[in-house]
């Protein structure tokens, strides 16, 4: 489907804007000194980085020889390095809008292909106790949309019921070994046993689901 295609292209395109956030964000980490410096007008108080010499300040003397007062070589190095960190600063800057604006665009496909999910109410053959409890559903968020709501009790998500069950640790593991995959989830609502489908993604709020889980240990039938 076109929609399906557009959609993947779409995270294709946010998850490769991430990696290049990750390769800027690590090539600032090794320029971190020189980013104390906060704007061009402190160049000339901090004018010891550069030998008392500022950005703009000739680097040979009155008759074209290189200044025998300074390190030149020290100089053009320090100041490479401002430039590259002040550009890159730009560029993640640049690079934060577009994964912002990316998300968004991921998100509403997203949206048009799950509307309204109609949650399937079947019959539970096999007598599972709930082991997790929906105490927080963001608006729009992938837990939202898949149609999760608060109060619901978690029967099954994916492969973790009652009997395996150890911590969230192991929720937080599956999700996000399963980012843009389909997570199965049976729950318990009111009287009725209902399966849904989740697919854990980036989204304009924080983390893969935007819903808050608590475990139990029993809840009455």
């Amino acid at each position: 489907m076109v929609v399906d295609m557009e959609l993947q292209e779409a995270k294709d395109y946010v998850l490769q804007l991430m990696k290049d956030k990750d390769k800027i964000e690590s090539d600032l980490e090794a320029l971190k000194e020189i980013l104390e410096i906060n704007d061009l007008s402190n160049f000339r108080r901090n004018d010891h980085i550069l030998n008392h010499v500022g950005m703009e300040d000739s680097l040979v003397d009155c008759e074209g020889y290189p200044r025998n007062d300074i390190d030149v070589y020290q100089v053009r190095h320090v100041r490479h390095k401002i430039i590259c960190a002040f550009s890159l600063r730009n560029d993640h800057k640049a690079l934060m809008n577009k994964i912002e604006e990316g998300l968004h665009k991921v998100h509403a496909l997203a949206r048009n292909q799950t509307e309204s999910p109609s949650p399937t109410v079947i019959q539970d053959n096999v007598q599972l106790d709930p082991f997790l409890k929906v105490n927080l559903v963001s608006p729009g968020s992938p837990a939202d949309i898949a149609g999760i709501q608060v109060d619901d009790l978690i029967l099954e998500f994916g492969s973790i019921d009652c009997r395996n069950f150890k911590s969230l640790k192991d929720i937080g593991t599956l999700v996000q070994n399963s980012r843009y995959k389909t997570i199965n989830i049976k729950l318990k609502r009111g009287s009725n046993i209902i399966a849904l489908t989740l697919i854990p993604r980036p989204w304009i709020g924080n983390g893969l689901l935007g819903c808050n889980v608590i475990p139990i240990e029993s809840v009455e039938r």
